[in-house]
């Protein structure tokens, strides 16, 4: 059961790449809007797991770690392409310094994928510990973009 999850997670995660030049041109802002929000359940979906590993809320599964860290790895990079012009409105949770302090977010964004990216190479390495090490500072980063970033 749990391969056939991973698999279709995996699956998941790989459509949302290959929409990724497609998702350079909405139609419209709504379905940035979806775009993005989808992409962030997913990624919320694989580190709530992963986090449960790390704390010890669940049992360590070296396998759903490793396949849970490369679907986090790629999606994390998705959602920043979401947040195009027009789509500050609608049904959304950002905040509208979004789109006046682009830079910094996009700098708050790419340090998020840094960090996603450093978790999913330890959640591949069989180790808890690095594991636990990594989680942390992924978490913050989360945590950092949707304390400035998103309403709450």
């Amino acid at each position: 059961m749990k391969n056939k999850t991973a698999l279709t997670l995996s699956l998941s995660a790989a459509s949302l790449l290959t929409a990724l030049p497609a998702a350079a041109q909405f139609a419209k802002a709504e379905d940035a809007i979806q775009y993005r929000q989808s992409a962030f359940r997913v990624l919320g979906h694989h580190f709530s797991r992963l986090g449960g590993m790390a704390t010890g809320r669940a049992p360590y599964d070296a396998a759903a770690a490793a396949a849970d860290g490369d679907v986090l790895a790629a999606v994390a990079k998705l959602p920043f392409h979401g947040f195009v012009a027009g789509s500050d409105a609608g049904n959304t949770r950002a905040l509208p310094v979004v789109w006046t302090a682009a830079p910094k977010f996009k700098e708050m964004n790419d340090k998020m994928v840094d960090a996603t990216g450093k978790l999913a190479v330890a959640a591949k390495s069989g180790s808890l510990d690095q594991l636990k090490a990594s989680f942390g500072p992924a978490a913050q980063t989360c945590k950092a973009c949707h304390d400035e970033f998103r309403k709450k």
